[in-house]
């Protein structure tokens, strides 16, 4: 049913900073808006499971499960997929390595919040991580 009005896409998404606290956003390929890396989770795949391959398919990252810090399930419309809800597990992860973009991923950047707004976002990133989390 993806891709039909009134779908719901379940994806695994990360919320990665850097130490300096800076967020990493990416841009699919023919898209506009920033979003956390992340992606599908697949059928018998656990959130963590996906997220750990999306890391790694994306931006060349290998991250245990034990990194991934749970930040709770978001329900918001998908970015680029008219009429489709996004059912989001995020995961905080706190980086100190270089991000080589890959497969479907066009750019990825390293902003602070107040740089994030200055970008179009996703409604997730927009909604749950441009702000700040206290």
């Amino acid at each position: 049913m993806t891709g039909n009005a009134g779908s719901v896409l379940k994806i695994a998404a990360a919320v990665v900073s850097d130490p300096d606290g800076r967020l990493l956003l990416v841009r699919k390929h023919n898209t506009s808006f920033y979003m956390q890396p992340g992606g599908k989770i697949d059928a018998g795949e656990s959130a963590l499971e996906a997220l750990c391959r999306e890391l790694q398919e994306e931006l060349g990252l290998h991250v245990s499960e034990d990194q991934l810090i749970p930040l709770g399930m978001y329900s918001v419309p998908a970015a680029n997929e008219p009429g489709v809800m996004l059912e989001a597990h995020l995961f905080g992860l706190v980086i100190d390595e270089p991000v080589e973009v890959a497969a479907e991923i066009a750019e990825a950047k390293w902003v602070t919040r107040e740089e994030a707004w200055q970008l179009p976002l996703a409604p997730l990133t927009k909604e749950y991580v441009a702000v700040e989390h206290t």
